[in-house]
């Protein structure tokens, strides 16, 4: 399926959405949709993901993003390192905006195109829980700290903790999304930090291994 056909996607998403025990509503699910018709419309000159075939970024992106959410419930103050296209970060905003109201998400990219279309997305989905942010991570001087900070095929965790690890509140969680498992990572974290849960996904439609790796302070 190369075309954007709207019915069908919207289809494969709501059924792989109660495949994952997530309910989303009418609104969350139209929002979704049409963050992927923009995600579609600015990659052909944006670039922002090497998946060009609309049903395979269903699962590929907002399922496998999905998959993750309800691990970010009761977090107030959420940042996506990396947020490249905005995953997981602008999907974690759709299904936080009636899910988890109290909840921020700040998106940071040092690739201005990049954060360009997330600003986009931000002003056609009417998204006010989210913020965007073109810097590197590890130079930038956050307006506040974050009891959970994300990333979605970003870097090694021991890069990503070293990088972001002073912006994370006392008593935060890094939560990183993986494909299989990455022992050797976890064997080369930094000292002062430990994994606290490795926790594997089913993604509906999706043949591939998917991690939640939980890393704390200790």
């Amino acid at each position: 399926m190369k075309a954007f056909d709207r019915p069908a996607l919207t289809a494969i998403l709501a059924e792989g959405a109660r495949g994952l025990s997530l309910t989303l509503s009418e609104a969350q699910i139209t929002k979704l949709i049409d963050y992927l018709a923009l995600m579609v419309k600015w990659n052909s000159v944006y670039n922002l993901t090497a998946v060009r075939d609309p049903l395979q970024m269903v699962s590929q992106h907002l399922l496998d993003s999905l998959a993750a959410v309800s691990a970010f419930a009761g977090a107030k103050k959420v940042l996506d390192v990396g947020a490249g296209g905005g995953l997981p970060g602008i999907v974690l905003a759709i299904w936080a905006a009636e899910a988890e109201p109290e909840m921020r998400v700040s998106l940071i990219d040092t690739v201005h195109k990049k954060t360009a279309f997330l600003t986009q997305v931000k002003a056609e989905l009417g998204l006010a829980n989210v913020s965007v942010h073109t810097a590197r991570v590890e130079q930038w001087n956050a307006p506040h700290k974050f009891d959970v900070i994300t990333s979605r095929a970003f870097a090694e965790l021991s890069d990503f903790v070293n990088w972001s690890g002073h912006l994370l509140e006392e008593g935060g969680e890094f939560i990183a999304l993986k494909g299989v498992a990455p022992d050797t990572e976890v064997a080369h974290l930094p000292v002062g930090w430990k994994v606290r849960e490795v926790r594997p996904l089913q993604v509906p439609t999706l043949q591939a291994e998917r991690h939640l790796i939980f890393i704390v302070r200790g």
